[in-house]
């Protein structure tokens, strides 16, 4: 069982995150997991650094695992930018680059003026996109007419000793299934043993990575009032995540999520045995790799008892 660090770029300064990245190391994190996305959830987390550029910080500070959590290569980026992007983080990381992608949400998506497709037409590109994306990564220079998109002649000349692995997120069967059939991989943030089943299925056994995020602060009330006031958005059920197309829209039905679902639904404060707990759901679900956020200001604090209590508890439970 490895248990990782979640990069946040949502809330976090290009310089915050790359020093959280250095501190995950130091406290003995195995991995990172880093946010891909063009506006925050809303107004009040207010960042939203370029992930690429963030990598290649990262990839100078310190010597962990990336894995984007989660990219989307389908409407506001062409899927062989983000060949030429993905090859360019393995080779700077040395090898150690998983390219997590995803179908997206119209709130990053929606820029430049695209239609946002329904859920089955985004996985359906979400497919061919990863197929750009592999048939580039092989170095051969490539022309491809598919449904969705066109390459023309093109060719990535910076590449890593073998392709990075693709994981896909999945939040329902259709998706888990073509994670299972097309990608090495699988991302989620639900304690879902039954899609997580479904996918160690239909894929053989593949591995699957878990994020969460907790709100460590010295008191639990503290705690939960920073997590009310930037991450209300995860109250937020079903498919809205998926279709609302700026912060203030999520702002605006952030309204329903109390601040008492908030501290129902999420580890706040300080107590170690709680934020050993908090990583057992996704533990019996059957992942492989579960990842942390801290949201808030107190992220040092955070890392440094992760390092000294938190996670060697959670190694000598899964050991």
């Amino acid at each position: 069982m490895r248990f990782g660090y979640f990069l946040s770029c949502e809330e976090y300064t290009p310089k915050e995150l790359v020093e959280q990245a250095r501190l995950a190391e130091q406290a003995g994190f195995d991995a990172l997991w880093i946010s891909d996305h063009y506006h925050p959830w809303n107004n009040e987390q207010g960042q939203s650094p370029f992930v690429w550029s963030v990598i290649g910080a990262i990839s100078e500070a310190c010597n962990l695992r990336v894995t984007t959590a989660v990219t989307c290569p389908t409407v506001r980026i062409h899927p062989a930018v983000v060949a030429q992007a993905a090859a360019t983080s393995a080779v700077m990381l040395d090898g150690r680059f998983t390219l997590g992608l995803g179908s997206g949400e119209a709130l990053n998506e929606h820029i430049l003026g695209d239609a946002w497709p329904t859920a089955d037409v985004r996985l359906a590109m979400l497919e061919e996109a990863v197929d750009v994306i592999r048939t580039l990564l092989t170095g051969e220079t490539v022309t491809y007419g598919g449904q969705f998109y066109t390459v023309d002649t093109a060719r990535i000349y910076t590449l890593p000793d073998r392709p990075p692995p693709i994981y896909l997120s999945g939040f329902g069967p259709k998706a888990t299934e073509l994670a299972a059939r097309i990608a090495d991989g699988y991302i989620s943030t639900a304690p879902d043993d039954e899609l997580v089943g479904l996918f160690k299925e239909k894929s053989g056994g593949k591995p699957a990575q878990a994020g969460v995020k907790v709100a460590y602060a010295p008191t639990e009330e503290e705690g939960v009032e920073h997590a009310h006031r930037l991450w209300a958005n995860s109250g937020v059920p079903g498919e809205l995540a998926q279709v609302l197309p700026s912060p203030q829209h999520f702002e605006q039905v952030s309204q329903l999520v109390t601040k008492e679902m908030t501290a129902d639904s999420v580890v706040c404060g300080p107590d170690v045995e709680q934020h050993v707990d908090t990583f057992a759901p996704y533990v019996d679900a059957g992942y492989d790799e579960v990842y942390v956020a801290n949201m808030g200001p107190h992220y040092r604090d955070m890392i440094t008892m992760y390092g000294e209590k938190v996670l060697p508890a959670l190694r000598s439970e899964t050991d």
